[in-house]
């Protein structure tokens, strides 16, 4: 498998994992209406809507704000799909996929639903994390990848590693 048909693999499957959560959540069960779900003593599925960016930040009530998040998701992932195409670490490629599959994702809600469609809320002893979903994690996931990639040595256009 070529690293860009990786890098498309881990963004189709991220935005098939993504969507399917949501609407099964929403639409195939009554968690809306019997939230929270206690599925274990540190996890529960709740239904929050986010209006803003990462971590509920920057809230937009208004319409304009809506699709200019739209616009500016849409805009990063034909950005870092472009740079997924150019890469040839495997690495990279897939970390990019993951993002460009959130990004998307996330982008679908806002378009369909005016907001962000989180639902997996952690907590234990007193403290409690941000209500995320499956294009979340994704991204942070793929944002680990390029974290990673960028801490590996550099190859040298002749394939051999550089002299430390």
């Amino acid at each position: 498998m070529t690293p860009f048909r990786l890098g498309l693999a881990g963004l189709l499957v991220t935005l098939a994992l993504d969507q399917a959560s949501k609407l099964w959540l929403y639409y195939g069960t009554d968690l809306v209406l019997t939230q929270p779900w206690r599925l274990a003593s540190f996890l529960d599925f709740v239904v929050v809507w986010n209006r803003g960016v990462s971590y509920g930040m920057f809230q937009q009530e208004g319409g304009l704000g809506r699709w200019i998040l739209v616009a500016i998701s849409v805009a990063a992932a034909i950005g870092l799909s472009v740079w997924m195409y150019r890469t040839s670490s495997r690495l990279l490629v897939l970390a990019l996929g993951l993002i460009v599959g959130g990004a998307i994702g996330n982008a679908i809600d806002r378009i369909i639903y005016g907001a962000v469609f989180d639902f997996v809320h952690l907590h234990a002893y007193g403290w409690s994390w941000y209500v995320f979903n499956v294009a979340d994690a994704a991204i942070v996931a793929g944002v680990i990848g390029l974290i990673l990639d960028s801490l590996r040595p550099a190859e040298r256009s002749d394939g051999a590693q550089p002299d430390s």
